[in-house]
């Protein structure tokens, strides 16, 4: 009872810290805007300033919620897998699904060298570089499906899943190696992660695609508590191990494998995230831990993407860099700190 009290306690403290980075998120940037007009924009006023208005509604906000799904999305994924495979070095791409995506990714931006430039620009519009990276997750998503109906052992899946990501990254450097300095260096910039420039029906999108992905999360709630405990232990609670790993691997494929389509890879967060609430919570029980990490995965996002986007400035660092360079040492200190990682 003392814990349930505690884990409403710690509940209600992420939902405020949720509200204050998504402000602080919407209010910093290249240009300040008031706190006052924040919210003005948000509960549907108009802010002061017009510019305030249109960076607010068409820019800021539509990014902001871009971070929330993505740090959402990731940090269920990592936690599915890292329960899965019950290893705490999963993560949500260890089934290559972003090696698939920077894959279809890398194949568009070469195949546009061989066109004109005015079906080359085409080609590498925001919405053809979308649906790139996502038919690339989703062929290796097909392959590990099928790997998945042919062999019982969750622990080859994962190795074969690696297997996987290994040979896509193989041919996305042999791409790179033969294509121009120019072509090189846009696969560079959307391996590095971008937040922004989404439109809202991209964050529509990306809303079906969390939705889906947190319903077939939820919906494995007590099949994931069983697997802690092994497999054999989950058969003797009735526990479907092959509909359940498929489930698992479809949630997870959709949360990840939808959030790089949109804003390419992201690193960290998905490792990290599930980790940091379990030091904290301290608790197994995946009802209580999905919503953690939910809340957790996008205040991190949030608070990442408001240090890169260097309030003052008219530069913003690579989201990529912000999420390892920030994240990485809270990990570290709260290891050390509790002397032993809960899991």
């Amino acid at each position: 009872m003392q814990a349930q009290k505690k884990h409403i306690l710690y509940f209600w403290l992420l939902a405020g810290l949720l509200v204050f980075a998504l402000l602080l998120n919407v209010s910093l940037g290249s240009v300040a805007i008031p706190l006052e007009d924040v919210l003005r924009s948000i509960s549907g006023q108009e802010a002061t300033k017009e510019t305030w208005q249109f960076i607010i509604a068409e820019y800021r906000l539509p990014k902001a919620i871009t971070a929330m799904l993505t740090g959402s999305a990731l940090a269920v994924s990592g936690l599915l897998m890292q329960t899965l495979f019950r290893n705490p070095l999963a993560g949500p791409f260890v089934l290559g699904l972003s090696s698939g995506a920077s894959l279809g990714v890398a194949i568009l931006i070469l195949g546009a060298g061989a066109f004109g430039s005015f079906f080359g620009s085409v080609l590498l519009s925001q919405w053809s570089l979308v649906v790139a990276s996502a038919l690339g997750s989703f062929l290796v998503l097909l392959a590990v499906l099928a790997v998945t109906f042919k062999i019982k052992d969750t622990m080859a899946i994962l190795i074969i899943g690696l297997m996987f990501g290994s040979v896509t990254a193989a041919v996305v450097s042999v791409l790179s190696y033969f294509t121009n300095a120019e072509k090189l260096q846009q696969y560079i910039f959307w391996s590095f992660g971008s937040l922004g420039n989404q439109s809202w029906s991209g964050v529509t999108i990306m809303v079906l695609c969390c939705f889906l992905g947190f319903l077939l999360a939820f919906s494995s709630g007590k099949s994931l508590n069983a697997l802690l405990l092994g497999e054999n232990y989950a058969k003797s609670m009735g526990v479907r191990i092959k509909r359940t790993t498929v489930l698992i691997i479809l949630a997870t494929s959709i949360l990840a494998g939808g959030i790089t389509a949109f804003v390419g890879p992201i690193a960290f967060v998905g490792l990290a995230v599930p980790h940091i609430t379990r030091q904290y919570f301290k608790s197994s029980n995946h009802f209580t831990l999905l919503p953690a990490v939910m809340l957790s995965g996008a205040i991190l996002m949030l608070l990442c993407d408001t240090v890169a986007q260097l309030p003052g400035s008219e530069y913003t660092l690579p989201i990529n860099a912000i999420t390892s360079l920030v994240g990485a040492p809270v990990v570290i200190w709260l290891l050390v700190r509790k002397r032993k990682l809960l899991f």
